[in-house]
């Protein structure tokens, strides 16, 4: 099953700037297979994000074909990142989120 991982951040935001490099370093350190790893800048693509404000940087989205697993702000420490993924994407019980974020995980699986 393909799990989607995405980062919302912001080009002007100075903590997304350092916590890209972050981001990329430990989603390389997990297993490939079937996961789709994306840094999204909530500006450039707006339309994707649709209608979710994203008000606290970074924040991550964790999806699979049938639910999210995980949306929210994280804090931007590297500790925190990998403890959310690993726990995550093991994890496959469905997190209450908002619409808009069920609707941006849509748009996630529809783009592959």
């Amino acid at each position: 099953m393909t799990v989607h991982v995405a980062c919302l951040c912001a080009a002007w935001c100075r903590t997304c700037e350092s916590y890209r490099q972050v981001f990329e370093a430990a989603c390389a350190e997990l297993p490939q297979d079937d996961l789709r790893v994306r840094w999204i800048d909530i500006e450039d693509e707006s339309e994707l994000i649709g209608e979710l404000d994203i008000e606290t940087f970074p924040t991550l989205l964790i999806a699979d074909a049938a639910q999210i697993r995980f949306a929210g702000p994280l804090t931007p420490q590297p500790e925190t990142l990998r403890r959310v993924l690993r726990a995550h994407l093991t994890d496959a019980t469905p997190a209450r989120v908002a619409p808009e974020y069920a609707a941006l995980a849509e748009r996630l699986r529809a783009a592959g």
